[in-house]
């Protein structure tokens, strides 16, 4: 297994299949249209391959604010059904870990949903901890994926 950053818009559309896993409705276009609306915002993609196939990836946002100073943010963790409890999560968190190190961030911030327990006990078995809410309004049902 090996990871890959996924910096140019074409290479992250080559893991449609995976964002699938996630968002059954996500199609080639639409997610197109909000990579090409995220990738000036720092926005890249973390991916483990092995081979030519990609196991899992993590979207990847760096930042700074008021409370943490310079962050990265972990966005749309997806490991392929085919590939989980090998140890990719973990390698991908380990290496988000390093660049956040490498980069002087303060921390690692991430949004999980509320009932994605698996997803809590893998955040937690690597170090993460809830600090506060993650808050919505929804304005548009139909925005969502």
């Amino acid at each position: 297994m090996h990871i890959k950053t996924l910096a140019s818009i074409s290479e992250m559309l080559l893991q449609i299949d995976l964002i699938k896993h996630l968002y059954p409705a996500m199609n080639l276009q639409t997610y197109e249209d909000y990579l090409k609306a995220m990738q000036p915002h720092n926005y890249v993609q973390i991916a483990v391959f092995e081979g030519e196939k990609c196991l899992g990836l993590t979207g990847l946002w760096s930042g700074v604010k008021l409370w943490t100073g310079k962050y990265l943010e972990i966005d749309n963790f997806i490991v392929s059904p085919d590939a989980r409890e090998k140890g990719v999560g973990k390698l991908i968190c380990s290496h988000i870990e390093q660049l956040a190190k490498d980069q002087g961030c303060t921390c690692i911030v991430l949004d999980a949903f509320t009932g994605n327990f698996k997803a809590h006990k893998f955040y937690y078995n690597q170090g993460y901890e809830p600090l506060g809410f993650h808050f919505i309004k929804t304005i548009d049902k139909n925005g969502f994926s």
